[in-house]
């Protein structure tokens, strides 16, 4: 079982759970998925991240801040840079914790980054439990059309369940419209919603569909 307990006290989900964060922007939708991720990583589960809006270097600085365990070498961390060369900004750097996808449009390589990293992680390391981050979707289908996206999205999803993984997938809800996130939201198991809080400075509204407690 994964716990939500920094963020959903209470709440536990099962090996192979799909869960899609939504919300506008700056409600702390990537906050949330990282205080899940640095959860886990505390208590040894392996961390995956598909990052399409950052370098891998942020990435791995982020989930070993606010942590006193580090994403260090003994720590069970993987990251899929989809950013670093599309970009052309940066070095490709020769990171066992990094692989790279070409870009954003690359799916096919994404998928196969992943099940290297779930692959390595699951069977070749033992760690049994994993969760594994997709940020975002958002950027997904500014590069390509919906169908391709739930396709890829399918199959993604399908490789968590398969690895009795945790899966998370933030989406900024504001930026598509009700058909997309509709059919969207039919791949998941549950939904973590965002919305803006009643007034300046206020912590956004969360509410869950989906999730058991």
């Amino acid at each position: 079982m994964y716990d939500l307990v920094d963020v959903l006290p209470d709440t536990d989900l099962g090996p192979g759970t799909n869960i899609l964060i939504a919300g506008p922007p700056l409600t702390g939708k990537r906050e949330i998925a990282f205080d899940i991720l640095r959860s886990g990583m505390s208590s040894g589960d392996g961390t995956i991240v598909v990052s399409t809006k950052d370098s891998a270097d942020k990435v791995l600085e982020q989930l070993s801040s606010d942590t006193q365990q580090s994403a260090s070498d003994t720590t069970p961390v993987g990251v899929v840079d989809c950013v670093t060369k599309q970009r052309g900004i940066g070095a490709v750097e020769n990171d066992p914790r990094i692989k790279y996808a070409s870009s954003p449009v690359d799916m096919t390589g994404i998928g196969i980054k992943l099940s290297e990293f779930l692959q390595e992680f699951y069977e070749n390391r033992g760690v049994t439990q994993n969760r594994v981050l997709l940020h975002s979707i958002s950027t997904l289908l500014m590069y390509s059309d919906l169908q391709t996206v739930f396709r890829f999205l399918h199959v993604f999803t399908g490789r968590v369940q398969s690895a009795d993984a945790l899966g998370l997938y933030v989406i900024d809800s504001t930026s598509h419209d009700d058909q997309t996130m509709n059919t969207l939201k039919q791949l998941f198991d549950g939904v973590i919603e965002l919305e803006d809080g009643d007034g300046d400075g206020d912590e956004p509204d969360i509410t869950t569909a989906g999730l058991s407690a």
